[in-house]
């Protein structure tokens, strides 16, 4: 399913494709690109959930008491996804504003809505640039975060 994510984000919206493709149409070219149905249904499933998350008046995740912009309280099943390194990264981008309390919440639901034995660091800050591509008003946050992940994907600086 994340194969099929990332396929639709680099080719269709990062290049700034018409996003208003029709659903058949845009299954029989996944389809054609070689993905199986079932994965291709979660994806869309997954990207459709997203939307519904950018465009709810309320954060029901966002709870009195249950975490703060600095302090975030991981669940078991989250701690089994969000590896320490992991949630270093979440922590760092609410740190430089790259993140907000509700955009963490919604990359936090979203990867956990993936269904990967193998998901990691680089999986992670994809999920970032699709939340934040999909966030009206997030720019900014976007282009920073894009900068972040290519600069980063450089190797370190010596």
């Amino acid at each position: 399913m994340f194969d099929i994510l990332m396929y639709l984000f680099e080719s269709l919206i990062h290049n700034e494709s018409d996003f208003h493709i029709d659903q058949e149409e845009l299954t029989d070219e996944l389809v054609n690109a070689g993905f199986h149905l079932d994965e291709i249904y979660k994806a869309l499933q997954w990207l459709e959930k997203l939307a519904a998350l950018q465009e709810s008046d309320h954060t029901p995740y966002l709870t009195k008491g249950a975490f703060s912009a600095v302090n975030r309280i991981y669940s078991q099943q989250e701690l089994m996804v969000l590896d320490v390194e992991a949630r270093g990264f979440i922590m760092f981008l609410e740190q430089i504003n790259v993140l907000d309390t509700i955009t963490r919440e919604m990359v936090i639901d979203r990867v956990m809505e993936i269904d990967s034995k193998e998901f990691c660091l680089e999986d992670l800050k994809w999920v970032i640039l699709m939340v934040l591509f999909n966030v009206p008003g997030k720019e900014s946050a976007y282009a920073q975060m894009e900068n972040l992940l290519f600069d980063m994907q450089d190797g370190p600086l010596h």
